[in-house]
């Protein structure tokens, strides 16, 4: 076991950006929600045929690195 505890993670995001990460996610299950109560079964699943190709770009893009 390391005697070293005040090491730092650099690499780390900083809590500034996990913060606002956080909240698009939660701005866009909201909005989300929002067209499911407005538009009904519709309103679920368009937004998912719309994210996709979305999706499909991000798998991509993790995967090349």
């Amino acid at each position: 076991m390391s005697a070293d505890t005040n090491t730092h993670h650099d690499d780390l995001p900083s809590t500034k950006t996990t913060v606002w990460i956080f909240v698009a996610v939660a701005l866009f299950a909201a909005l989300w929600a929002a067209s499911i109560v407005l538009f009904g079964v519709p309103g679920l699943y368009i937004p998912a045929l719309a994210l996709v190709p979305v999706v499909g770009l991000l798998i991509v893009l993790v995967s090349l690195g």
